[in-house]
């Protein structure tokens, strides 16, 4: 399924929020529009707002609230986005270059930080500290995952619970965050919030999990992105935190290495490490754990479209190529 079948329900909805991510993009700074306006327009699957529109409408929500509360979290994302690709250095993202490759990093920054202030200046326009502390809260936990991620970077001893902390704090929590807001703007009861809730982070995680199964695995042209950018970062994922615990001391070996240097040069037959230690199935089996860890939580929800949607995209995460 693509994501323009997943998202018919709400195709409406996610017009509106274009419009919103438009209207409050404005600034007086024509390097500001510039930039965010790139980095908007540059493409995206717009799960995260989407998530909110989900799970509003399997609360029954009627109203536009949840338009500017996707949008909210649709400029935290892209806030995030912007940082890392100063951070990793990176040059291609969805297949265009980076707003930093183009504008340079300290405009990338700034515009980062814009955007990141303009979201907390929309969720106090939502008048609920419900509704703000979920997003302070989770802002937060992004940042600090984010931290750990870099202290991880060149570090083969991470294993496989401190990765899973890393990307429960930088990815999975935004994912929590936008399923609990639906749920917030759309009336649920504590119990339903927090099931809300659970389901993103599930979500999350699997997505996370793939995106780095797809680092080792995917075409460039589908991604959007350099293969082995991890690799090339540092970054010891699961494929990788895989082939050290379980492939032989000789791949073990290569892929500390690699780890600790960084870099592409060993990237062809760390590859071959990954593809025959069975690593990318083991990290697929983490991933597809995770989803029906996201069902479960969202079983009591009574039937819709909606909650049809919430099902499919638990699929679509895992089975996805980009």
């Amino acid at each position: 399924m693509s994501v323009k079948q997943l998202f018919a329900p709400i195709a409406a909805d996610m017009q509106a929020v274009d419009q919103v991510i438009r209207t409050r993009l404005h600034s007086d700074v024509a390097l500001i529009r510039q930039v965010a306006e790139y980095i908007v327009q540059s493409g995206g699957k717009r799960l995260r707002p989407a998530l909110v529109l989900f799970t509003a409408g399997a609360m029954g929500y009627k109203g536009t609230h949840h338009h500017e509360l996707a949008a909210v979290v649709e400029f935290i994302h892209t806030a995030s986005l912007l940082h890392d690709d100063v951070v990793d250095e990176s040059d291609l993202r969805r297949g265009n270059k980076t707003a930093n490759a183009i504008y340079g990093n300290a405009a990338a920054v700034f515009v980062g930080d814009f955007m990141y202030s303009r979201a907390f200046q929309m969720m106090v326009g939502v008048d609920s500290m419900h509704v703000m502390r979920v997003l302070a809260d989770a802002t937060n936990i992004i940042a600090e995952g984010e931290v750990l991620q870099l202290l991880n970077c060149h570090n083969a001893d991470v294993d496989i619970d401190d990765y899973l902390r890393v990307i429960r704090y930088k990815t999975a929590k935004l994912f929590e965050a936008a399923a609990r807001l639906g749920g917030i703007v759309g009336g649920a009861d504590p119990e339903i919030e927090g099931r809300l809730a659970a389901f993103g982070m599930h979500l999350g995680t699997a997505f996370q999990l793939i995106d780095d199964v797809l680092d080792y695995s995917a075409d460039e042209a589908d991604t959007g992105k350099h293969l082995g950018d991890d690799l090339a970062e540092g970054k010891p994922t699961l494929p990788l935190i895989h082939v050290m615990q379980h492939g032989t001391p000789e791949q073990a070996a290569l892929v500390r290495g690699a780890i600790e240097h960084g870099g592409r040069d060993d990237f062809a037959a760390v590859l071959a490490a990954i593809k025959d230690s069975g690593a990318l199935a083991e990290t697929m089996r983490y991933a597809e754990a995770e989803a029906k860890r996201a069902i479960e939580a969202i079983s009591v929800l009574p039937p819709s479209n909606f909650k049809d949607a919430l099902l499919q995209l638990s699929d679509f995460a895992v089975r996805r190529n980009h």
